[in-house]
């Protein structure tokens, strides 16, 4: 399995992603999940990918080279001259149909489904930058600022601290330290996600980035984000009360009059069914 986030913020974008690939206990490898694409002064993208790793790199390696006709000019666009995130976006959507047409197929003979997630955003000169999440059958949503953030992959133990503090006004740091956080809890519940991980901050209309990273289990920054946030929540459980079950000892009852649960009781005599 694996873990990948990314977050849309008004000062630009995050994204983060694991590196570990599993195909049981004893086989357990290490692959890229995001690949970056850049046209300094231009465009700059970044691509994330859960799923089946095949179909994923064969998505990521297409991409480049598939071609999109305009509606309105009947150009032919790749995803390095289209004017539009948009229209990048739909053009990583016909990669992923392109794959499932040719590989499907044997694919579903051979008892193997085509499953693929992706997360897909940037900026392309003229517009704001824009992200995007991918389903299987390569349709796709954008996000908003209602939705600033999507995770593909073991998502369920990394989502609760993006619901706390994601928010479109949330700064770049913020949103990347939240972004590892976010991982942290993710690696220390699920053994399929692990180390080492990537990370991309992008500053709207740099169209570039000198803010990527590679992280292992040497990085400092890391190492002082995984021991802390381990230890801060810690100390933030100790000082929340224990639970008092007398309501008249306290402000915070746990236990109060219109809450009682009566349990269920063996009856004495098969007449109480009666009552």
């Amino acid at each position: 399995m694996t873990y990948c986030v990314a977050i849309k913020c008004n000062a630009g974008l995050v994204f983060l992603s694991d590196s570990r690939t599993n195909a049981g206990v004893d086989q357990i490898s290490t692959f890229r999940k995001m690949i970056v694409y850049e046209q300094p002064g231009d465009r700059f993208m970044v691509l994330l990918s859960a799923g089946n790793l095949s179909i994923s790199q064969s998505v990521r390696e297409l991409f480049q080279l598939e071609k999109l006709t305009d509606d309105v000019t009947g150009e032919t666009l790749t995803m390095w001259d289209c004017d539009s995130m948009f229209d990048a976006a739909r053009i990583l959507g016909a990669t992923i149909r392109h794959v499932h047409r040719r590989d499907a197929e044997a694919l579903q003979a051979a008892g193997v489904d085509f499953n693929v997630s992706l997360l897909f955003g940037g900026q392309i000169k003229g517009e704001a930058p824009r992200l995007f999440q991918f389903y299987s059958p390569g349709n796709f949503i954008e996000a908003t600022g209602e939705t600033p953030f999507f995770q593909i992959g073991e998502s369920k133990y990394g989502k609760p601290v993006l619901d706390r503090v994601i928010t479109p006004e949330v700064s770049l740091n913020e949103a990347a330290k939240c972004a590892l956080v976010s991982m942290d809890s993710t690696v220390k519940s699920n053994l399929s996600v692990s180390l080492p991980l990537d990370l991309v901050v992008y500053e709207t209309n740099q169209l570039q980035s000198d803010k990527i990273v590679a992280i292992d289990q040497d990085n400092p920054y890391y190492r002082m984000l995984h021991h802390g946030w381990g230890q801060h929540l810690r100390e933030i459980f100790d000082r929340v009360d224990d639970p008092v079950w007398n309501g008249e000892a306290t402000a915070t009852p746990l236990r109060v009059a219109n809450s009682q649960v009566k349990p269920l009781r063996k009856l004495s005599s098969p007449e109480d069914r009666l009552i």
